[in-house]
């Protein structure tokens, strides 16, 4: 298991987001979280990039505990993610904001980086190929100089994971990819995720309403109902599961 999520339970005030969710991502899987909107799963996502502490339970990465390490130190430690909401820098070109992705394994000292001392024009062209090579893989090289901002959403999207895997991500969380994109862009989407899988050597965490892409993507998922665990497997064993499809999946069925 790569990442174990062990009896996560938060609370704001009187209301618990997420109650005693439990769960694992093997390395090399793709795990779906799937649930209403006001369900929990995006608390569960900034539990597990320290944006939020749990109230009870621990998040642990390869064996360790990171449940309660600030944002900057799990993803070095391999934990990257992209958000519901594509956040790119606005006044920034497409290869601007994904070499900001590479900021996170620096391989130079603030000094070497305020007075530019060698190491650090050395890292500064080391990440600038690397950066163009990811955006070659994911076919967007050509806007490399564009403002990000200006590309189409499923452009946007595929810049917003080319920042998460500068990172160098050993598990990539992704809210909600498909997200407000056409049925040919959330197919493309999917194959892609797959091919970055293996060839990034990753295990993809994500939340989706769009169960045809869950289906064609996930390997395991989990349902949750109001931040509890209620149902988890394979996306035919969840969809068929009488209570998943009575509170959730209905609409999805009958279409």
């Amino acid at each position: 298991m790569i990442l174990e999520i062990k009896n996560i339970t938060k609370n704001f005030g009187g209301v618990t987001a997420v109650n005693g969710a439990s769960f694992s991502v093997e390395t090399g899987e793709i795990f779906g979280l799937i649930c209403p909107n006001g369900a929990g799963k995006t608390t569960l996502f900034n539990i597990i990039t320290g944006n939020y502490k749990p109230s009870f339970g621990v998040v642990e990465l390869n064996k360790e505990v990171i449940s309660g390490l600030k944002p900057y130190k799990i993803v070095r430690k391999g934990i990257a993610r992209t958000f519901q909401n594509i956040r790119l820098f606005s006044s920034m070109s497409v290869l601007e904001n994904v070499l900001i992705g590479f900021d996170y394994h620096a391989k130079y000292t603030f000094f070497e980086g305020m007075f530019r001392l060698p190491r650090f024009f050395k890292f500064e062209r080391e990440i600038r190929n690397k950066a163009k090579e990811i955006l070659k893989y994911l076919e967007i090289d050509a806007f490399e100089n564009e403002t990000a901002v200006s590309l189409s959403y499923g452009q946007q999207r595929k810049v917003e994971i080319a920042r998460a895997l500068a990172a160098d991500p050993k598990i990539l969380l992704l809210d909600e990819p498909a997200a407000g994109m056409n049925p040919a862009e959330t197919k493309e989407l999917a194959a892609l995720l797959q091919k970055a899988k293996a060839d990034f050597n990753l295990a993809l965490l994500l939340i989706e309403h769009d169960m045809k892409f869950v289906n064609q993507l996930c390997d395991r998922v989990l349902v949750l109902d109001y931040g509890k665990s209620i149902c988890e497997g394979t996306p035919a064993e969840v969809i068929s599961h009488k209570d998943v499809v009575a509170a959730y999946l209905g609409d999805f069925i009958s279409d």
